[in-house]
């Protein structure tokens, strides 16, 4: 076993650990650095395929963006120490059957895709083509989607200052 794939199984098992710990933990505020750390493995993961620009935006928008909202809205709804409540035993049993559906489903088409090196060209995952692919109207198409994320995290924003001002109005009253 070579270096690169002992990094590679370090980094998927932390991520899968702070994946598990997101979701199981009761601690609002934990689950969010708990998140974090799950997405900056991925990043890593993006680092250990040669793909250094997606692993910063991975980090810009996810780790700075998404989860940095996410804390700043649990502070600003000063709930960060507050626990979660208990789930259901019905509704744990539920998502964890989902959960193991959605594996099977994985496994499964994994299994009877083949997946082949042959004739296909490499994808040039150079910062210029990147650019192209995300502006271009035409052939790629990804200008209006990353549009619908800005709108997204705009929404996000004023959500959660929406929810800080109701909380502070509902304390004055």
């Amino acid at each position: 076993m070579n270096a690169s794939a002992l990094i590679f199984y370090l980094l998927a098992a932390l991520i899968l650990v702070f994946g598990v710990l997101t979701v199981v933990t009761r601690m609002i505020f934990r689950a969010a650095v708990y998140l974090l750390l799950s997405l900056i493995g991925v990043a890593g993961i993006y680092i250990l395929m040669d793909m250094q620009f997606i692993a910063a935006l991975q980090i810009v928008i996810y780790v700075g963006g998404i989860v940095v909202l996410i804390i700043f809205s649990i502070f600003l709804t000063h709930q960060a120490g507050e626990k979660l409540p208990a789930q259901k035993r019905n509704r744990i049993f539920l998502s964890f059957l989902i959960a193991v559906c959605g594996l099977l489903l994985t496994g499964i088409i994994l299994f009877y895709h083949l997946f082949s090196s042959g004739g296909i060209a490499p994808i040039d995952h150079s910062v210029r083509n990147i650019g192209r692919q995300l502006l271009d109207y035409t052939r790629y198409g990804y200008a209006f989607p990353f549009e619908v994320v800005s709108i997204l995290l705009l929404a996000a924003l004023i959500g959660s200052i929406v929810i800080a001002i109701k909380s502070k109005a509902t304390k004055k009253e």
